[in-house]
């Protein structure tokens, strides 16, 4: 099975971010992804959540607007609300991350180069 997604967008607010009891920051944003044009032109807003150093690097770089590109896993999620309903959410869990806004924009930090996608070991891939 294949599950990958691959989209670029602007932030539609600032990340959001906690901690886990463990320690491991976890950071929640919304990308506004557009496709089709003119009259057909449509925006998705896509629930991206982000573990331990990319999201410390998302809520250190990221801003409401911020251009970038995420890839990741699509994961869907149920639970049950306080009155007995099924609720379900659709979001990506981010493995790579890429800054696309002009370094200093806007008079924001400056961002790092891309942050580059590792191999579950913790070193980067060389490619």
């Amino acid at each position: 099975m294949f599950n990958h997604f691959t989209g670029i967008g602007n932030l539609a607010a600032d990340p959001e971010s906690r901690f886990t009891a463990s320690g491991t920051q976890v950071a929640n944003f919304t990308v506004c992804c557009d496709s089709g044009y003119g009259d057909k032109k449509v925006t998705e807003f896509v629930r991206c959540v982000a573990w331990a150093k990319t999201a410390e690097l998302a809520v250190s770089y990221l801003h409401k607007g911020s251009k970038v590109l995420i890839q990741g896993e699509m994961n869907t999620r149920k639970w049950t609300d306080n009155n007995g309903v099924d609720r379900y959410s659709t979001e990506i869990t981010v493995r790579e991350l890429r800054f696309l806004s002009p370094r200093g924009e806007g008079g924001q930090q400056q961002e790092p180069e891309p942050y580059p996608s590792n191999n579950g070991t913790g070193e980067d891939v060389p490619f």
